[in-house]
């Protein structure tokens, strides 16, 4: 018997990658709508209420339309916007942030699927935090570079339409220039920080891919390198999509995890300095990935079916 999923959105980007994981599955059934019903509330709504479990690819208040639309106790949400990524009555759909989670997307009636940024940053604090390494009051900075695609349709265009109205030839920008970006929130609370991180974002002429760098003094940490790398070890010996990665050479890449919904974690440390380097694809464990990811285990079907190793 197969797990009927509607994707609410499915026309965006996330929408695309998560419907080209699970359309060749016969463990899934997709509910779709004729493109003339798209954004018909009924049609909508009869979709959402059919599903075993519903994938929510919209922007924050039309995600949150959407789950006001499901008038049944049955069908499972998983939302891919921001809307409710800190709010306590959703599960964070991050399996492998905390010990348990696993247990708790099992039995989950609504999700929250974590963002890009979020996932590198969280993949390389959450557990040092946890295991006292971290303190919690330590002031953090967190730089990340993305591929253009987390943008959505407007910046792809801006990158490859030279007749788009935002059209750019650059090859890098920095943004999130006034602070108060909508990610920091979401680190903060699922890192366990006293203090928001500084948040540098930024994007480069690459359609996917992702590094997410944590700088830090070893003098302020609870203990060094190897501590680092032992509790990584702990936190994701069960992970299957979660690498520990050796010493790369003299470059990791934007592209070093694109088109697969793997993470790569490494750490790097001289002279009481040290470097933590998270690589991910945006659209793969940073979106699309982790939603089949999180769909996989609030169904009971296998975690990584669909996903790209």
């Amino acid at each position: 018997m197969s797990v009927k999923v509607f994707i609410d959105g499915a026309a965006g980007t996330t929408g695309l990658e998560i419907r080209e994981r699970l359309e060749r599955r016969a463990d899934v059934t997709l509910l779709t709508l004729p493109e003339a019903h798209r954004k018909d509330a009924a049609a909508r709504a009869d979709a959402l209420n059919a599903a075993d479990a519903v994938v929510l690819c919209l922007p924050d208040d039309a995600a949150r339309e959407a789950v006001a639309l499901i008038e049944n106790d049955t069908t499972r949400v998983i939302d891919a916007s921001t809307a409710h990524r800190t709010d306590p009555a959703w599960t964070y759909g991050f399996a492998e942030v905390a010990p348990g989670r696993r247990a708790e997307l099992a039995s989950a009636r609504r999700v929250s699927n974590p963002g890009c940024y979020p996932t590198g940053f969280l993949a390389l604090v959450a557990p040092l935090v946890r295991a006292g390494i971290v303190p919690t009051d330590l002031p953090l900075s967190v730089n990340a570079t993305s591929g253009y695609s987390g943008g959505g349709k407007a910046m792809i265009a801006a990158f490859e339409d030279a007749n788009a109205p935002d059209a750019t030839d650059t090859g890098f920008r920095i943004y999130g220039l006034s602070l108060g970006h909508k990610h920091v929130p979401e680190m903060q609370t699922h890192a366990g920080l006293a203090y928001p991180p500084i948040f540098l974002p930024a994007v480069a002429r690459s359609y996917r891919g992702m590094l997410v760098e944590v700088p830090l003094h070893a003098h302020l940490l609870n203990g060094g390198i190897e501590a680092i790398r032992d509790a990584w070890g702990d936190a994701y010996a069960q992970s299957p999509l979660i690498r520990l990665g050796r010493e790369p050479g003299a470059v990791l890449t934007l592209e070093q995890c694109a088109n697969t919904d793997r993470l790569d974690l490494f750490a790097f440390a001289r002279d009481g300095q040290i470097r933590l380097v998270a690589a991910l694809d945006n659209l793969g464990k940073g979106a699309a990935g982790a939603a089949v990811q999180n769909l996989n285990l609030m169904t009971g079907l296998p975690e990584t079916e669909g996903l790209r190793l």
